[in-house]
């Protein structure tokens, strides 16, 4: 007589047993923060979520983060790949620094060796960048150089400080510093002791398709680092031959990092994306 279903108790009823087991299940929702590719749900809003931005290292571009950037984006993450034009310490971290101003809400911040010094510059002061991630990276100390970390560390490069030639081709470009040149690791030097690990077929394409690094990045000092006011994680590499692990592992005791240990050379970004994208997710769940 006033419009009401005789079947309203059933309705009830249902709608009470679907709260019950969303209640049952709630602690299996799919995150993007999970492991195993799993796609973020409708609410887990990006305001949630931080911006992932990665910087390559030396001799390489930002393809080398490929592995990363997929997973990453397949959890719902905006990823950006920061610029690093390989001109020395000063020059790259204001590029990174520009670049990480346009940014709004929270950075995780994460860079493969020479990128783990140039985020270390580019980050301090930066009140959006919540975490750094160091893979296979230098994490320097205020007016230390990457020559200074590679010298007594048993590294492949470290012939270079007595005779750069021995390492490298050396090129001149526009505009050098006075005694200053482009650097390229000889393939003799790249496929057995950064590639060590990767197939050798791939290996010998990274040793030609590198890009430069001007060779004044090596005696430059760095600034006041970020990882003394920023929380770290770092990623490890037990058959690194370019930064040797014992090394990395005084710099990232130093630096308070939270450690992940993995088998893999220099290139662990290339050959072991979903371990190095975990530590990433690992370091983004403190910004959630």
């Amino acid at each position: 007589m006033l419009g009401i279903s005789l079947r309203r108790p059933k309705v009830i009823a249902a709608a009470l047993a679907a709260a019950t087991l969303v209640t049952v299940l709630g602690s299996s929702t799919p995150s993007v923060f999970a492991d195993g590719g799993v796609q973020p749900t409708p609410d887990e809003g990006h305001r949630t979520r931080p911006t992932i931005v990665l910087v390559h290292g030396a001799w390489a571009d930002g393809s080398s983060w490929n592995g990363e950037i997929r997973r990453l984006q397949a959890r719902g993450f905006d990823v950006q790949v920061a610029p690093q034009p390989g001109r020395g310490p000063s020059i790259d971290s204001g590029y990174l620094k520009d670049f990480l101003s346009t940014i709004e809400g929270p950075i995780v911040l994460a860079g493969h060796s020479y990128g783990g010094f140039v985020i270390s510059d580019a980050a301090t002061g930066n009140r959006n960048v919540k975490a750094l991630v160091f893979v296979d990276a230098f994490a320097p100390d205020k007016g230390e150089t990457v020559e200074e970390l590679t010298a007594g560390s048993g590294s492949i490069l470290e012939p270079a400080l007595t005779d750069p030639t021995s390492v490298f081709r050396l090129v001149p470009f526009p505009g050098a510093p006075e005694g200053a040149a482009d650097a390229y690791v000889l393939p003799k030097v790249f496929i057995p002791g950064f590639a060590n690990g990767l197939p050798r077929r791939q290996a010998e394409v990274l040793a030609v398709t590198q890009t430069a690094l001007a060779t004044n990045a090596l005696g430059e000092p760095a600034t006041e680092p970020a990882w003394k006011t920023i929380p770290a994680w770092a990623v490890v590499g037990t058959e690194d031959l370019v930064i040797p692990p014992a090394r990395q592992e005084e710099m990232m005791k130093r630096a308070g990092a939270d450690i992940t240990r993995i088998d893999a050379g220099h290139l662990g970004l290339i050959s072991h994306p979903d371990q190095v994208t975990r530590v990433i997710l690992e370091a983004a769940r403190t910004t959630a």
